[in-house]
């Protein structure tokens, strides 16, 4: 996540030093916990927070399960990754619900927070595990809050009860209790209330969320913060867990390029669990807060299980058998392509995917230059083309290439490298499903490189070309059909960046997905 990507540099690099040195004495720990120390202070970490950890960490670090380890530069990793996860909150606290609907959610922080997204995020995400959320208008006091209420439940897809215009105008008391009877009565099992926030915690503020607390009782009173303001979140938190209390934390904003690592300090000082991690604008981008794999992607240990989850989601199991199927009977088409792009595009942001995977801290700036609109410029070039084209890509002449290419707003090149791509992947993951090993472009079997380089010139050669008699129109096809032998040269499936051959881990791991060990 963008908000820690500092303290992850910071802490990355200092395990790099670390691992270089085979056995390791006090000076050793002293100065890996002096740098940990420095790191956590630079990114916001309340001081109180970074004292108790860089003191347990130093403690466990001279003890005997690093001087007896194998590996201890590893083990010490281990302790910080451990460590971590304490302050974080240690296991993951999942929202509880009322045995007699409806369960009501009170909404409590700072004006600017981010309470009213939030609200609509996890409207929708109750909506899709089955729920009926109720959206409750009950700031009354900021500008326009109420219409801005009634958009995001509209997006959502979640009913409202918004009785008063607001702008100044009602009782937030009055609403919140309504709205919880209005729930009752509507058969509503969940009530979200919204309530008003201040640019700064004052008396006025918590006297109305306390009032609106004691008027309906909720299940769970979720205290919103921003990831970005700083040191203010640890004395914010505890201003507001004296007058009002709440159940747990939902952080926003984390995909923000502030330092944020005072939202870390908030379960330590505050004794209270972080139960949500909001991290963009999309009402999709809404995470259930798990304190391990924060740990592990601060640590660049990567989130392979979130990855997963929301794989799961995405990909319909069944059809994920019968494109396994098509892959190994060569039956796997550009129609098959298209869905699984798809597919993949309900997961969300291919970088925040990325960023999943271990060891992408160390690959930021390729991750940065990574451009999400290349799916849609693929998906565009296949949606040019005709159902039979699609299915059998090798009627694709110079003609049809130039007219997918005007269709789709590409290039003929384009266009070319798509195919070519699309048939090397199409033929490697075919030899993986059945077990093989796959031939790279340019390569003959893994490990013999420049092996079919000459078979590869000898082929290039074009087979007849364009008859058209527009000169610049018979060019164009031309070029499309010289394309087609070119050797290719684009990233992913054809557009921009350099090639690059998998390394046999990554193939290993093709392999696993289709169920060959």
């Amino acid at each position: 996540m963008a908000t820690f990507g500092t303290l992850s540099d910071r802490l990355t690099e200092t395990f790099r030093n670390l691992r270089t040195k085979g056995k390791l004495s006090p000076a050793d720990v002293d100065g890996t916990v002096r740098e940990i120390r420095r790191a956590l202070l630079d990114a916001d970490v309340a001081l109180v927070v970074v004292k108790d950890f860089t003191a347990k960490v130093r403690e466990r670090a001279l003890g005997d399960e690093v001087s007896k380890a194998l590996n201890p530069a590893q083990q010490v990793v281990q302790i910080v990754n451990e460590e971590l996860v304490a302050i974080l909150g240690g296991e993951q606290r999942r929202l509880e619900f009322a045995k007699n609907p409806p369960t009501v959610i009170m909404l409590a922080g700072l004006q600017g927070s981010g309470k009213t997204t939030f609200a609509g995020k996890l409207a929708k995400q109750l909506e899709g595990e089955g729920h009926t959320p109720l959206l409750v208008a009950a700031d009354l006091q900021r500008p326009n809050a109420v219409n801005q209420l009634q958009v995001v439940a509209e997006r959502a897809g979640a009913a409202i009860y918004a009785p008063e215009p607001g702008n100044g105008v009602g009782d937030p008391v009055k609403v919140s209790k309504d709205g919880v009877e209005h729930a009752r009565r509507q058969q509503h099992d969940v009530v979200i209330i919204d309530t008003a926030g201040r640019l700064g915690v004052d008396a006025e503020l918590m006297k109305q969320a306390a009032d609106i607390r004691r008027a309906t009782d909720p299940d769970e009173v979720l205290f919103v913060i921003d990831a970005m303001i700083g040191q203010d979140a640890v004395n914010t938190a505890k201003a507001f867990q004296e007058g009002v209390d709440f159940t747990g934390v939902v952080l926003s904003k984390l995909d923000g390029d502030a330092r944020g690592g005072a939202a870390l300090s908030v379960a330590s000082v505050t004794g209270r669990p972080i139960i949500f991690a909001s991290t963009g604008e999309n009402l999709e981008d809404l995470e259930q807060f798990h304190p391990d794999r924060m740990a592990s992607r601060i640590l660049d240990l990567g989130d392979i299980l979130t990855l997963i989850e929301q794989a799961q989601q995405a990909f319909d199991e069944e059809e994920a058998k019968k494109v396994a199927e098509k892959l190994a009977n060569e039956a796997f088409t550009l129609e098959d392509f298209l869905e699984q792009l798809q597919q993949m595009k309900k997961m969300g942001s291919m970088k925040k995917m990325l960023g999943m995977l271990p060891g992408m801290g160390q690959m930021k700036q390729q991750l940065e230059d990574f451009d999400e609109r290349e799916i849609d410029r693929t998906e565009a070039i296949i949606r040019s083309m005709t159902p039979g084209e699609r299915r059998n890509p090798k009627i694709l002449n110079g003609s049809r290439r130039l007219r997918i290419a005007n269709g789709s707003g590409m290039t003929v090149t384009d266009v070319n490298q798509l195919v070519q791509r699309f048939e090397q992947a199409a033929k490697m993951m075919k030899t993986v499903a059945r077990g093989g090993t796959p031939q790279l472009p340019g390569m003959g079997p893994m490990g013999k490189p420049g092996a079919s380089a000459k078979r590869g010139r000898k082929g290039s050669k074009s087979k007849g070309g364009s008859r058209s008699g527009n000169p610049a129109k018979r060019a164009a096809e031309n070029a499309g059909l010289a394309g087609a032998n070119a050797t290719p040269t684009g990233s992913g499936f054809g557009l921009g960046g350099a090639q690059q051959a998998p390394s046999e881990a990554d193939l290993a791991e093709i392999q696993k997905l289709f169920g060959k060990r």
